[in-house]
């Protein structure tokens, strides 16, 4: 009986889910709605007779929601502690889903939604980022690895982004109730999700202070020199890849895919976020905490993707345009998670999740970069304007090769 017992137990412990688990659970679920609106911009233009600009207004307008809920929730879960601040998000996300199901002919409604998915998004970046990051070491867990956190909160991540838009994607081009199917399957993630986070333990208790509540919400380390002439370079690359791959090249492409326009865009996204995913394992790899060679080695990358999506535009060829998006996706998985190992170097544990929120923050200027591009393309080609690309991206190659080794944190 003893025996049997103890094997119960046993398979027991293999089944059970760990903690950083239940919290990346819940970030991966608000990711997933997210980046689902992504590859509906197309479907909005069609059935709306949306314009390019309106389309690319309503993808930025989470922009506007993710970067209070990153400047004010990091810092906030630094005094307050991560489930306070975390546990609301995909209570967000759901309604931000359940405006964006029953708004389709309704531009504000879409505006709303989009701003909820955003500050849900925010929320989840900056506090899980720290909360896995804090649940990956000790006591949480036997052995701490460097930039284990980091990994695996980046693939929670990019994973919910990439499935996301994938799913959105399908069931807008195939599935019933087009404009409410793919957020009724988020809706339905999510409260999965948030049962499996509410076991999830806090790794920062709520901090015994007096001070004044203004002065938790500076971030000393955002002034360090390394996060300003590292980090700061790269950021808005982040999503400037990304937004490029599956934001851009799908609206440029609409001609050559009639009568699947959605589906394509879904699987750009894919492709896109899926090599971002693969990639996550090689740059985990040839990052350091002796320099900077983790950005550098993804600014690199970042030149040739912007080239050839110039070229894929130019040619107005559909194939140049996947290995343009897979190029660019490579490009956000390395900047993610280089990014995000630098800052968890340089953060004091007093304000992990405040400096993970201005990283974020920054990183989502990339966001704004589809309508910049919609707004100079009747001008500017895209194919110039993806050229400049590649030279600014060289450019940012430069700046941070010159703080190569220096203004290293302290170990």
């Amino acid at each position: 009986m003893s025996e049997m017992s103890s094997e119960g137990a046993a398979a027991g412990e293999r089944i059970a889910i760990v903690p950083w688990m239940r919290v990346s659970a819940a970030l991966f679920a608000v990711a997933w709605g997210g980046n689902e609106f992504t590859p509906l911009l197309v479907m909005y233009r069609q059935i709306d007779q949306m314009s390019a600009f309106s389309v690319n207004v309503l993808l930025g307008a989470y922009v506007l929601g993710i970067v209070p809920a990153l400047l004010l929730g990091g810092p906030l879960s630094d005094r307050y502690g991560r489930r306070p601040l975390f546990v609301p998000a995909p209570i967000i996300a759901i309604a931000g889903s359940t405006l964006l199901a029953v708004g389709a002919s309704s531009m504000p409604l879409l505006f709303a939604g989009r701003v909820l998915s955003g500050i849900a998004l925010g929320l989840v970046m900056a506090v899980g980022t720290s909360w896995v990051k804090e649940l990956s070491e000790p006591p949480f867990t036997t052995r701490a690895v460097d930039g284990r956190g980091a990994s695996r909160a980046a693939l929670a991540l990019t994973s919910g982004f990439a499935l996301g838009a994938g799913f959105a994607a399908a069931l807008g081009q195939f599935g019933p109730i087009p404009t409410a199917s793919p957020y009724l399957l988020h809706i339905a993630l999510t409260l999965v999700a948030l049962v499996l986070l509410w076991a999830a333990p806090e790794s920062r208790p709520r901090r015994d202070t007096s001070g004044p509540l203004l002065a938790d919400l500076r971030i000393p380390t955002a002034m360090h020199r390394r996060f300003l002439l590292v980090v700061v370079p790269m950021a808005p690359w982040v999503f400037g890849t990304a937004a490029s791959a599956y934001a851009i090249l799908p609206g440029l492409m609409m001609s050559q895919a009639p009568g699947l326009q959605i589906g394509v865009s879904g699987l750009l996204c894919v492709v896109a976020l899926g090599c971002g995913v693969a990639v996550q394992r090689f740059a985990a790899k040839v990052d350091t905490p002796l320099s900077a060679r983790g950005i550098g080695i993804a600014l690199t990358v970042t030149v040739p993707a912007m080239i050839l999506a110039a070229v894929a535009v130019s040619l107005n060829s559909l194939a140049w345009a996947f290995v343009a998006a897979a190029a660019l996706g490579a490009a956000y998985g390395m900047l993610l998670v280089g990014g995000l190992r630098e800052i968890q170097r340089i953060a004091g544990p007093r304000d992990l999740a405040g400096l993970t929120a201005v990283y974020y923050s920054l990183t989502y200027l990339g966001f704004f970069i589809p309508a910049i591009l919609a707004a100079l393309g009747t001008w500017i080609p895209y194919t110039t304007m993806f050229l400049a690309g590649a030279v600014l991206a060289a450019v940012s190659v430069g700046i941070v090769a010159l703080s190569w080794r220096r203004h290293l944190p302290a170990a």
